[in-house]
């Protein structure tokens, strides 16, 4: 399995996580106090939806199988599962709280694959731009649980 393709398989785990975890928070911020919140977390599943499927198309340029799902491990070490207990109340900054844990996962996933010597430039290149983007995420959804 060359670099890119298993440091994609990682990475389109943790965007689907990122994804679902947004959509829920969204749903459960939509009818709360917070309808700004929500429509931010939504268009941030989104942007982690397109990540995923840009990773995706990649690895199927090169004729790799990166939409798979990881291993049980990688699972049990995903961020956004702290999500689970904050969607449970209905304190915004909570679920914001837990956004934010995911988003810090996140970026960490991110510069782990760019420590990877192996990347192929290409696929380095869209890592790096995606990190930027899921850094500024992150700083967008601590400023809305700082206001809520």
């Amino acid at each position: 399995m060359s670099a890119d393709e298993k440091v994609a398989k990682d990475l389109v785990e943790t965007l689907k996580d990122g994804r679902n975890g947004f959509r829920s928070a969204a749903e459960k911020l939509r009818d709360s106090d917070s309808p700004e919140a929500a429509s931010t977390l939504e268009r941030l599943a989104e942007q982690r939806a397109g990540f995923a499927r840009d990773i995706v198309a990649m690895g199927h340029e090169y004729g790799d199988d990166v939409d798979e799902s990881g291993s049980v491990a990688a699972t049990l070490h995903r961020g956004w599962l702290s999500l689970k207990d904050a969607l449970t109340g209905d304190d915004a900054s909570g679920v914001l709280g837990a956004a934010v844990t995911g988003e810090d996962h996140a970026v960490s996933e991110y510069e782990k694959a760019l420590k990877e010597d192996d990347l192929s430039d290409g696929f380095r290149t869209v890592v790096q731009q995606q990190h930027a983007a899921i850094v500024a995420a992150r700083d967008e959804v601590k400023a809305l649980q700082q206001t809520a």
